[in-house]
Protein backbone atom coordinates (compact mmCIF):
# COMPACT_ATOMS: atom_id res chain seq x y z
CA UNK A 1 0.00 0.00 0.00
CA UNK A 2 2.66 2.57 0.74
CA UNK A 3 4.64 1.36 -2.74
CA UNK A 4 1.05 2.94 -4.32
CA UNK A 5 0.70 5.91 -2.30
CA UNK A 6 4.41 7.10 -3.37
CA UNK A 7 3.18 5.96 -6.77
CA UNK A 8 0.38 8.21 -6.64
CA UNK A 9 2.17 10.91 -5.10
CA UNK A 10 4.98 10.55 -8.03
CA UNK A 11 2.37 11.17 -10.46
CA UNK A 12 0.83 13.75 -9.23
CA UNK A 13 3.66 16.00 -8.33
CA UNK A 14 5.76 14.91 -11.49
CA UNK A 15 4.22 17.75 -13.85
CA UNK A 16 5.37 20.43 -11.09
CA UNK A 17 8.97 18.60 -10.99
CA UNK A 18 9.48 19.02 -14.71
CA UNK A 19 10.05 15.33 -15.03
CA UNK A 20 9.43 13.66 -19.04
CA UNK A 21 8.26 10.42 -19.00
CA UNK A 22 11.66 9.18 -19.63
CA UNK A 23 12.59 11.03 -16.51
CA UNK A 24 14.53 14.15 -18.12
CA UNK A 25 13.80 17.94 -16.96
CA UNK A 26 11.31 19.90 -18.94
CA UNK A 27 11.55 23.23 -20.13
CA UNK A 28 8.73 25.88 -19.08
CA UNK A 29 6.67 26.68 -22.47
CA UNK A 30 5.57 29.82 -21.02
CA UNK A 31 2.17 29.06 -23.08
CA UNK A 32 -0.64 31.63 -22.71
CA UNK A 33 -4.49 30.45 -23.84
CA UNK A 34 -5.12 34.27 -23.81
CA UNK A 35 -2.88 34.68 -26.82
CA UNK A 36 -5.21 34.26 -29.72
CA UNK A 37 -2.33 35.11 -32.00
CA UNK A 38 0.05 32.27 -31.00
CA UNK A 39 -2.92 29.66 -31.24
CA UNK A 40 -3.25 31.04 -34.71
CA UNK A 41 0.04 30.50 -35.75
CA UNK A 42 0.24 27.15 -34.14
CA UNK A 43 -2.90 26.13 -35.88
CA UNK A 44 -1.16 26.97 -39.35
CA UNK A 45 2.25 25.50 -38.08
CA UNK A 46 0.32 22.30 -36.79
CA UNK A 47 -1.62 21.66 -39.99
CA UNK A 48 1.65 22.35 -42.52
CA UNK A 49 3.97 20.39 -40.49
CA UNK A 50 2.18 17.48 -38.42
CA UNK A 51 -1.17 16.96 -39.69
CA UNK A 52 -0.17 15.02 -42.69
CA UNK A 53 0.78 12.65 -39.88
CA UNK A 54 -0.89 13.25 -37.46
CA UNK A 55 -4.59 13.50 -36.69
CA UNK A 56 -6.72 15.39 -34.42
CA UNK A 57 -9.63 12.84 -34.54
CA UNK A 58 -11.44 14.61 -31.75
CA UNK A 59 -11.55 18.19 -32.33
CA UNK A 60 -13.47 19.64 -36.02
CA UNK A 61 -12.39 22.67 -38.33
CA UNK A 62 -15.27 24.65 -37.70
CA UNK A 63 -14.28 24.38 -34.21
CA UNK A 64 -11.14 25.80 -34.87
CA UNK A 65 -12.51 28.83 -36.32
CA UNK A 66 -14.81 29.90 -33.99
CA UNK A 67 -12.94 29.19 -31.00
CA UNK A 68 -9.47 30.96 -32.93
CA UNK A 69 -11.61 33.86 -34.09
CA UNK A 70 -11.24 32.49 -38.20
CA UNK A 71 -13.94 33.02 -40.57
CA UNK A 72 -15.02 29.86 -42.68
CA UNK A 73 -12.94 31.28 -45.71
CA UNK A 74 -9.96 31.51 -43.67
CA UNK A 75 -9.83 28.21 -42.14
CA UNK A 76 -10.33 26.52 -45.63
CA UNK A 77 -7.49 28.28 -47.22
CA UNK A 78 -5.00 27.98 -44.72
CA UNK A 79 -5.69 25.03 -42.51
CA UNK A 80 -7.32 22.61 -44.60
CA UNK A 81 -4.99 21.45 -47.18
CA UNK A 82 -6.98 18.53 -48.28
CA UNK A 83 -10.37 17.33 -49.41
CA UNK A 84 -11.56 17.98 -46.36
CA UNK A 85 -14.96 19.77 -45.16
CA UNK A 86 -15.21 22.84 -43.02
CA UNK A 87 -17.54 20.56 -40.38
CA UNK A 88 -15.60 17.55 -40.59
CA UNK A 89 -13.34 16.07 -38.04
CA UNK A 90 -9.30 16.46 -38.38
CA UNK A 91 -8.11 13.40 -40.12
CA UNK A 92 -4.69 12.40 -41.45
CA UNK A 93 -4.46 10.99 -45.22
CA UNK A 94 -2.02 8.14 -44.45
CA UNK A 95 -3.47 4.77 -44.05
CA UNK A 96 -2.61 2.86 -40.61
CA UNK A 97 -1.22 -0.04 -42.70
CA UNK A 98 1.00 2.67 -44.63
CA UNK A 99 2.01 4.44 -41.15
CA UNK A 100 3.22 1.02 -39.79
CA UNK A 101 5.04 0.40 -43.25
CA UNK A 102 6.93 3.68 -43.11
CA UNK A 103 7.30 4.09 -39.47
CA UNK A 104 6.83 0.79 -37.86
CA UNK A 105 4.09 1.92 -35.79
CA UNK A 106 1.00 4.46 -36.94
CA UNK A 107 1.29 7.54 -35.84
CA UNK A 108 -0.21 8.52 -33.02
CA UNK A 109 -3.63 10.80 -32.78
CA UNK A 110 -2.59 14.61 -30.87
CA UNK A 111 -6.05 15.19 -30.11
CA UNK A 112 -5.26 14.40 -26.15
CA UNK A 113 -1.69 14.42 -25.97
CA UNK A 114 -1.24 17.31 -24.15
CA UNK A 115 -2.93 15.97 -21.26
CA UNK A 116 -1.79 12.53 -21.81
CA UNK A 117 1.57 13.58 -21.38
CA UNK A 118 3.04 14.40 -17.14
CA UNK A 119 3.87 18.02 -17.62
CA UNK A 120 1.20 18.58 -21.06
CA UNK A 121 2.11 21.38 -22.94
CA UNK A 122 5.62 21.63 -21.71
CA UNK A 123 6.47 18.03 -22.84
CA UNK A 124 5.24 19.10 -26.23
CA UNK A 125 7.33 22.07 -26.23
CA UNK A 126 10.61 20.08 -24.58
CA UNK A 127 10.04 17.35 -27.22
CA UNK A 128 9.61 19.93 -29.89
CA UNK A 129 13.51 20.88 -28.98
CA UNK A 130 14.52 17.67 -28.13
CA UNK A 131 15.45 16.13 -31.58
CA UNK A 132 19.08 15.36 -32.66
CA UNK A 133 21.24 13.32 -35.22
CA UNK A 134 21.54 9.64 -34.26
CA UNK A 135 22.42 7.38 -37.46
CA UNK A 136 21.77 3.79 -35.43
CA UNK A 137 17.93 4.60 -35.33
CA UNK A 138 15.79 4.29 -38.51
CA UNK A 139 15.01 7.67 -39.55
CA UNK A 140 18.28 8.78 -38.54
CA UNK A 141 16.76 10.75 -35.45
CA UNK A 142 15.99 10.83 -31.77
CA UNK A 143 15.02 12.64 -28.88
CA UNK A 144 15.84 13.35 -25.51
CA UNK A 145 12.44 13.67 -23.92
CA UNK A 146 11.28 10.73 -25.75
CA UNK A 147 14.38 7.96 -26.73
CA UNK A 148 13.46 5.92 -29.46
CA UNK A 149 10.53 8.04 -31.18
CA UNK A 150 10.02 6.65 -34.49
CA UNK A 151 9.42 10.06 -35.56
CA UNK A 152 11.90 12.45 -38.06
CA UNK A 153 12.51 15.67 -37.41
CA UNK A 154 10.07 17.46 -39.39
CA UNK A 155 11.12 20.77 -38.18
CA UNK A 156 15.01 20.66 -38.58
CA UNK A 157 15.15 23.48 -41.54
CA UNK A 158 13.68 25.81 -38.98
CA UNK A 159 15.62 24.60 -36.22
CA UNK A 160 18.98 23.25 -37.79
CA UNK A 161 20.75 20.01 -37.06
CA UNK A 162 21.81 19.26 -33.40
CA UNK A 163 23.95 16.69 -32.40
CA UNK A 164 23.96 15.11 -28.60
CA UNK A 165 27.04 15.58 -26.16
CA UNK A 166 27.31 12.53 -24.01
CA UNK A 167 28.26 12.87 -20.07
CA UNK A 168 30.56 9.77 -18.64
CA UNK A 169 28.53 7.08 -18.00
CA UNK A 170 29.36 4.33 -14.80
CA UNK A 171 29.30 1.22 -14.04
CA UNK A 172 29.06 0.08 -17.49
CA UNK A 173 25.53 1.70 -18.02
CA UNK A 174 25.02 3.32 -21.32
CA UNK A 175 25.68 6.86 -22.19
CA UNK A 176 23.58 9.29 -21.54
CA UNK A 177 22.51 13.02 -23.44
CA UNK A 178 24.42 15.44 -21.42
CA UNK A 179 23.23 18.29 -23.74
CA UNK A 180 22.79 19.42 -27.46
CA UNK A 181 24.70 21.49 -29.19
CA UNK A 182 23.89 23.22 -33.03
CA UNK A 183 25.99 21.90 -35.21
CA UNK A 184 24.07 23.20 -38.64
CA UNK A 185 22.01 26.32 -38.34
CA UNK A 186 18.20 26.60 -39.13
CA UNK A 187 16.35 29.16 -40.72
CA UNK A 188 15.46 30.57 -37.96
CA UNK A 189 17.92 31.63 -34.68
CA UNK A 190 16.55 29.92 -31.13
CA UNK A 191 14.36 32.66 -29.82
CA UNK A 192 12.51 32.29 -33.32
CA UNK A 193 12.27 28.64 -33.04
CA UNK A 194 11.47 28.74 -28.96
CA UNK A 195 8.53 30.38 -30.69
CA UNK A 196 7.82 28.24 -33.09
CA UNK A 197 7.29 25.14 -30.61
CA UNK A 198 5.55 27.34 -28.27
CA UNK A 199 3.21 28.07 -30.90
CA UNK A 200 2.32 24.53 -31.31
CA UNK A 201 2.50 23.70 -27.63
CA UNK A 202 -0.40 26.15 -27.25
CA UNK A 203 -2.34 25.33 -30.12
CA UNK A 204 -2.17 21.49 -28.77
CA UNK A 205 -3.17 22.37 -25.35
CA UNK A 206 -6.34 24.16 -26.47
CA UNK A 207 -6.59 20.97 -28.68
CA UNK A 208 -6.43 18.49 -25.70
CA UNK A 209 -9.25 20.84 -23.69
CA UNK A 210 -11.12 23.48 -25.73
CA UNK A 211 -13.21 24.20 -23.26
CA UNK A 212 -10.40 26.00 -21.47
CA UNK A 213 -10.55 29.21 -23.22
CA UNK A 214 -14.35 29.76 -22.01
CA UNK A 215 -13.63 28.23 -18.74
CA UNK A 216 -10.39 30.26 -17.79
CA UNK A 217 -12.75 33.85 -18.95
CA UNK A 218 -15.47 32.79 -16.73
CA UNK A 219 -13.54 31.96 -13.94
CA UNK A 220 -13.31 35.50 -12.73
CA UNK A 221 -16.61 35.97 -13.01
CA UNK A 222 -17.66 32.81 -11.37
CA UNK A 223 -15.34 34.23 -8.27
CA UNK A 224 -17.18 37.36 -8.02
CA UNK A 225 -20.36 35.90 -7.70
CA UNK A 226 -19.04 33.43 -5.35
CA UNK A 227 -17.44 36.89 -3.37
CA UNK A 228 -21.44 38.61 -4.04
CA UNK A 229 -23.19 35.25 -3.02
CA UNK A 230 -21.20 34.88 0.43
CA UNK A 231 -21.99 38.43 1.42
CA UNK A 232 -25.56 38.36 0.86
CA UNK A 233 -25.38 34.77 2.92
CA UNK A 234 -23.43 36.41 5.41
CA UNK A 235 -26.17 39.36 5.36
CA UNK A 236 -29.22 37.42 5.92
CA UNK A 237 -27.75 35.14 8.28
CA UNK A 238 -27.26 38.22 9.84
CA UNK A 239 -30.61 38.99 9.81
CA UNK A 240 -32.03 36.15 11.13
CA UNK A 241 -29.99 35.51 14.01
CA UNK A 242 -30.46 39.38 15.03
CA UNK A 243 -34.18 37.98 16.11
CA UNK A 244 -33.15 35.00 17.84
CA UNK A 245 -30.40 37.08 19.94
Amino acid sequence: MTKLRLFALLLAFAPALGLAAGGGPLEASGTDLSDRASLQRGAGLYMNYCSGCHSLSLHRYSRIGEDLGLTQEEVEQNLILGEAKYGENIRTGIAPGDGNAWFGKAAPDLSLVARAKLGGADWVYSYLKGFYVDETRPMGWNNTVFPGASMPHVLWEMQGIQRPVYGESHDGAAPHVEKLELATPGRLDARQYDQVARDISAFLQYVAEPAALKRESLGVWVLLFLAFFTLIAYLLKSEYWRDVH
